[in-house]
């Protein structure tokens, strides 16, 4: 074996080793992925993700999925000749285009994305929000029409899932107490989810690196990110507006316990991977004072609770 070799297979070593107290850290646990974005609708990208999903899952993590699909309903909305109309981030939805969020988040993106994980195996199982009751929402503003807030989630199907070995892949439509579907944004029903099942994180995947502290600036990435900055963003008017619900989000999950939230560019290859098992990680996190950061005995600090191997 020559020099050089020798060496790649050392920088292979070392890189596993750099992985092990973040292995460590989140054996066992929770994580709550939001994927979304142009992620599904390259294909390459999505069986990436698909594959990084499957190796958190062997390696200890617990993921759930949850998924909206965007960029899909606006193409069958613009193939109808139906408005495609937003507020705020949100989907304005009138029943017609409910009835096409419902076709293409269920019957197409997540048939799609449970195909793609069950490459590796019999793992991930299909849910739609309104399955078993899992999710419940009241709508959110009248002039939004069918666009929902969730007030309730049931996670006994998901406990059930995840208990059995399997990958919750959940599309966010939810069930309505009119009997009707409600269209949920994607990034609050994961914020929702992992705070009903007590998450150690909740990862959002878009299309851009992160938070900005000038979006304009890209060297200006916020990497780190306190939960009182990020209500801050919030309030001033500083995001733009399709990142309102993913902070929005965000806030919502660290301030039901979550511990840490996690705005990754889900077209960056292997993201989840580089965030969740390197050093460096990638994107923005935000967590309760912005500071926490792992210990030479791969624990996190300010937290006494971790799983120790």
């Amino acid at each position: 074996m020559t020099d050089q070799a020798m060496q790649e297979l050392l920088a292979k070593a070392g890189t596993l080793m750099e992985a092990l107290p973040w292995i460590k850290s989140t054996w066992g646990r929770t994580v709550v992925i939001k994927y979304g974005g142009s992620a599904m609708t390259d294909t390459a990208l999505r069986d990436m993700v698909a594959a990084d999903i499957v190796l958190m899952k062997l390696v200890g993590i617990n993921p759930v999925i949850i998924h909206g699909g965007g960029h899909d309903i606006t193409s069958y909305m613009e193939r109808l000749d139906m408005p495609v109309v937003f507020d705020d981030g949100l989907r304005v939805t009138d029943d017609a285009a409910m009835e096409v969020v419902k076709m293409v988040l269920v019957g197409k993106v997540n048939s799609e994305l449970v195909s793609a994980i069950n490459q590796h195996g019999p793992l991930a199982v299909g849910v739609s929000g309104e399955d078993a009751n899992l999710l419940r929402a009241r709508q959110l503003d009248p002039r939004l029409g069918r666009v929902g807030e969730v007030y309730k989630v049931d996670t006994t199907v998901l406990v059930n899932l995840v208990k059995d070995g399997f990958i919750p892949v959940i599309a966010s439509v939810a069930a309505g107490d009119d009997g009707g579907s409600f269209n949920v944004n994607a990034d609050l029903v994961a914020s929702e989810v992992a705070a009903a099942l007590g998450a150690e994180k909740v990862i959002l995947l878009t299309d851009v690196d992160g938070l900005y502290a000038d979006f304009q600036d890209k060297t200006s990435l916020l990497s780190t990110l306190s939960l009182e900055q990020a209500r801050q963003m919030v309030s001033d008017g500083s995001l733009a507006e399709g990142m309102i619900p993913k902070v929005d989000g965000c806030i919502r999950a660290l301030e039901a316990g979550v511990k840490r939230a996690h705005i990754l560019n889900g077209t960056a290859p292997h993201a989840l991977l580089l965030e969740v098992y390197t050093d460096a990680g990638i994107g923005t996190m935000i967590t309760h004072d912005g500071s926490l950061g792992l210990c030479d005995d791969g624990t996190y600090a300010g937290y006494e609770d971790e799983v120790t191997l």
